[in-house]
């Protein structure tokens, strides 16, 4: 081998045959010194040649609604498509429908376009009278009634309204579109668009779509690592085909067995679901059984915390010792009239019973703990306690549910939930169909991904693994890793990443079986996002499940800004604000731009299940209302909406067992 990789030397006559000898020695040494690299299972100088852990996060939504929606087009979001809203992702002007251009301060680095199955395009073929669209008699009934509409817009409006809102009604109970040819065409047409913006590396188009089980608010986005090639052998499968989540499942399980493809689903947030999200009941009210707990755990990996209706971390009155339990919490419900309406028209005789407990309590606070993220991760505790399989065992991401085609989100940009409230003089106080306040919307979210690459597999499989966190908007970066031998001089190390991965997991991983006499420890840093706020504090989220069979829940400030420390009662002084709500301004000069800790558990027990997550949260600023304010030189504003918000960052959960 040393022989083959001189024979090309040539020979110099310096009166002595050592020359040669020497000459061929130092060849040999150059092979024998870059042998190791040839060979597998060596140790390499570079530190980064065989690294195989994510480097990179990346920033985007799961869950944008564009004018193929039934309901966003009814809301007047009438000219802007999937197109439209790729490039605004992109980076791309907009101009919506007000005549206002808009464009985001920085581009995402994924979509997902979660149009509703039911009825996916169809408004669209009634404005267009579209022959496949008007061979139903519900499809010629409602067409009529969309001609109506736009007829009385000028003359009679209220009137007009009030069409509108029950073609909106009648077009999410009965499906238009009986044939398959239609929904067909439309999922082609939002496939091949998917992959025509898919820019591997670059930009990822992840195609998905949102079942909508139209009880309840008990929504999900269903998501395909695949391209049009497989994605498209199917259509979606909406609540016409069946309201039962499990049927949903099935219909993944059968996707992934005849394409090679993959898909997982994403639960809508649950702060709106009265009581059913997190039921431990199934859609027959039979108690969650193993086989349930293990399909709900193997389709439903992620969910989503926060967006624009709100935040669904946790309650007030779930979390009441928690300072910060009551972040943009909504306490409107759905109202019973609805569900009643709809069960009944639907034929569902099976939740009469329900209809009834809901109509007598609509505001209970026994419906929180099963709407809510936090309570949600500790019944998954009890029910792996009494089953064996967690069927909560979620990641966590944010996304916005915005049905204008645009996911904008900062509070300094904010889009709007639907078309009607564009920025606008009005929108501040302007009043929603039942007493819902457009200022109670809240400026969020977005889904952060810990990935190898920005591509539909490395995307997908973080996904699976839960390596993922929400943010309210900010794109701040957070790192979370658990471990039983992490030192404390590791938080302050520039190889943070390599040595959290080295002696532990991440976010979304678990420890089990603690050795004798250790405790969990968790590795954590937090990184504000360069064009935003400092961070106030740092706060690990512990839940657990004691040998009684009790949940509990527990908050540790570990890392807080500006030098600060808890007193002898565990209260934290406030960093302070410095926002100036009449110019909608705040400065930098409290909080910290970065915090990094190794934290231990001092209450662990090795024989309780447990889970932890990180909270992150940033310095007071001007919240999307107070923008307003200012450009809209708005004035006498009621004193109940809020202009100063905190916004923040959830983990992923490491989870705990004893074995």
């Amino acid at each position: 081998m040393i022989l083959g990789g001189v024979s090309n030397i040539k020979v110099l006559d310096f009166g002595s045959k050592s020359a040669i000898i020497v000459t061929l020695l130092c060849c040999a040494i150059t092979v024998l010194a870059d042998a190791p690299l040839r060979e597998e299972g060596k140790a390499s100088y570079s530190p980064y040649a065989n690294q195989a852990y994510p480097t990179h996060v990346y920033f985007g939504d799961t869950h944008l609604h564009t004018n193929l929606s039934w309901d966003a087009y009814n809301f007047g979001n009438k000219n802007l498509g999937p197109e439209e809203a790729y490039r605004f992702a992109k980076g791309e002007t907009v101009t919506i429908h007000n005549g206002m251009a808009m464009r985001l301060s920085r581009p995402l680095d994924f979509l997902v376009i979660a149009d509703h199955a039911s009825n996916m395009g169809v408004m669209n073929g009634l404005a267009r009278e579209d022959t496949e669209v008007l061979k139903s008699t519900l499809g010629k009934r409602l067409s009529a009634k969309l001609k109506e509409i736009n007829k009385t817009a000028s003359t009679d409006p209220e009137r007009s309204k009030k069409l509108s809102h029950q073609l909106f009604l009648d077009g999410f109970i009965e499906g238009v579109v009986t044939e398959d040819r239609y929904r067909r065409s439309v999922w082609d047409d939002v496939t091949t668009l998917a992959d025509k913006h898919n820019d591997s590396g670059q930009f990822t188009t992840l195609i998905g779509y949102e079942w909508t089980q139209v009880f309840y608010q008990s929504h999900r986005v269903v998501i395909f690592k695949d391209g049009a090639d497989k994605a498209s052998r199917v259509i979606p499968f909406s609540q016409y085909d069946s309201n039962d989540p499990e049927d949903l499942w099935a219909y993944m399980e059968a996707y992934e067995s005849t394409t090679g493809g993959e898909a997982l689903a994403i639960p809508h947030n649950g702060n709106l679901s009265s009581g059913i999200m997190f039921a431990l009941e199934d859609t027959k009210g039979n108690p969650i059984s193993k086989h349930y707990a293990k399909s709900r755990s193997r389709w439903e990996p992620l969910y989503e915390v926060t967006q624009i209706k709100g935040d669904s971390e946790t309650h007030p009155l779930l979390s009441p010792s928690d300072e910060f339990a009551d972040y943009e919490t909504w306490t409107q419900d759905i109202p019973i009239y609805y569900v009643k309406e709809w069960v009944e028209k639907r034929g569902y005789t099976d939740y009469e019973n329900w209809v009834k407990k809901h109509s007598q309590a609509n505001d209970a606070s026994w419906m929180r703990t099963y709407e809510y993220g936090r309570s949600a991760l500790k019944l998954g505790l009890e029910q792996h306690a009494k089953l064996g399989v967690n069927p909560f065992k979620f990641g966590m991401i944010g996304s916005t549910d915005a049905h204008t085609s645009l996911s904008a989100v900062d509070e300094k940009n904010f889009g709007g939930k639907i078309t009607s409230y564009e920025p606008s003089k009005e929108r501040v106080t302007k009043i929603l169909p039942d007493s819902v306040t457009n200022r109670t919307h809240s400026a969020a979210g977005y889904a952060a991904v810990w990935a190898e690459d920005n591509t539909r597999e490395a995307l997908f499989a973080a996904m699976k693994r839960k390596e993922v966190y929400a943010t309210t908007g900010p794109r701040m970066t957070v790192r979370f890793f658990g471990g039983w031998d992490y030192e404390t001089n590791d938080a302050q190390k520039p190889d943070l990443a390599s040595i959290g991965y080295s002696k532990g997991v991440p976010m979304g991983g678990d420890l089990t079986n603690a050795p004798i006499g250790k405790l969990p420890r968790f590795l954590i840093r937090a990184v504000k996002d360069p064009d935003g706020a400092n961070l106030d504090r740092m706060q690990v989220i512990k839940g657990w499940h004691d040998k009684n069979g009790e949940l509990h829940e527990k908050v540790y400030n570990v890392a807080l800004s500006d030098g600060r420390k808890e007193n002898r009662k565990g209260k934290v002084k406030p960093a302070g604000n410095t926002v100036n709500i009449e110019d909608a301004s705040y400065t930098n000069t409290i909080g910290d731009p970065e915090l990094a800790v190794v934290w231990q558990d001092p209450d662990f027990d090795k024989d309780e299940l447990a889970f932890y997550y990180v909270r992150v949260l940033e310095i007071p600023t001007p919240r999307w209302t107070a923008y307003d304010a200012k450009f809209f030189s708005l004035k006498d504003i009621p004193e109940e909406v809020p202009m100063v918000t905190q916004e923040r960052a959830y983990t992923s959960p490491i989870w705990y067992s004893p074995k």
